[in-house]
């Protein structure tokens, strides 16, 4: 596994794997890595020849310094779980390397990036858009992959690729969640474990409202699950939105679409969580 630090450096090191006609799967993070990250990496190593994991905390998508400031940073704990599991290539930019000069572009895909996170943190899209169109320049791969619990932001990614004509893969892969059920996150670490404990009421509540759900309207399993964030210690809802899994537009009724998942944003003290739960998949 090597560690490259500038795209010219990752760029000429992919040449000879692209020459080769090497399949090339990406994973980009924001370091400060657990066993999701982990899965997603396994599963770009099981399908790709070559698997580029990106470890970047990108400044352009917090809308919060306070919450830019405080994230982990953990590059030499990060390289260590990535090292066994096969992984080729740690990009490890700085943040004059991602940019050197300010970007500038604005991206846009209402209804997508308008409701929810979008709604929550302005801004926090146009962000991940500018630093994933740029990775996707730097690596060129062919097939990148991102987490389900990231639900809202896979879908933006997702119409990003196919406005700007990447000829890329995108995979979404399905939440990883610890033995108690808590959406395994970087800033769970922040978590005392007090916080931590109370968080547990985000999931099983989820998983709640999906039985719930089964004999219940939309909006009776919305209030189900308001009331209970409501009465749980140390939690503070942000929001909790029904929506249809391809537009992210909140429904009515659970015959809409063969697509339904609920979106969560939680405050754990200080620490945001989000998590999701499908009532219905194709």
């Amino acid at each position: 596994m090597k560690i490259v630090h500038t795209i010219k450096e990752l760029q000429t090191e992919l040449l000879s794997d692209r020459s080769e006609g090497k399949a090339i799967g990406f994973v980009p993070t924001m370091g400060a890595l657990h066993a999701g990250h982990a899965s997603l990496v396994k599963c770009s190593v099981n399908e790709n020849d070559v698997t580029v994991v990106s470890i970047f905390v990108n400044p352009t998508q917090f809308n919060d310094k306070e919450d830019l400031k405080k994230y982990p940073r953990t590059l030499e704990a990060d390289c260590k779980l990535l090292k066994p599991i096969g992984v080729a290539y740690v990009f490890a930019p700085s943040v004059e390397e991602m940019y050197p000069v300010p970007d500038t572009r604005e991206f846009s895909y209402p209804p997508l990036d308008t409701v929810m996170e979008g709604a929550h943190r302005p801004g926090h899209f146009n962000g991940v858009c500018q630093v994933v169109s740029k990775l996707f320049d730097a690596v060129k791969p062919h097939r990148a992959y991102f987490g389900e619990k990231d639900f809202q932001q896979l879908s933006i990614v997702r119409e990003m690729v196919r406005r700007m004509k990447f000829d890329i893969d995108i995979i979404g892969c399905p939440v990883v969640r610890e033995e108690d059920g808590l959406a395994m996150s970087s800033r769970n670490m922040r978590l005392s474990a007090q916080e931590r404990e109370n968080a547990l009421k985000i999931s099983r509540t989820l998983y709640k409202s999906r039985t719930f759900a089964s004999s219940h309207t939309v909006c009776e399993t919305q209030k189900f699950v308001e009331d209970a964030i409501a009465g749980a210690p140390g939690l503070q809802l942000e929001y909790f939105a029904i929506v249809d899994g391809n537009t992210l537009q909140t429904v009515e009724r659970w015959d809409v679409s063969d697509d339904v998942v609920g979106c969560i944003t939680v405050f754990c003290g200080d620490v945001r969580l989000i998590d999701n739960i499908k009532y219905k998949e194709r």
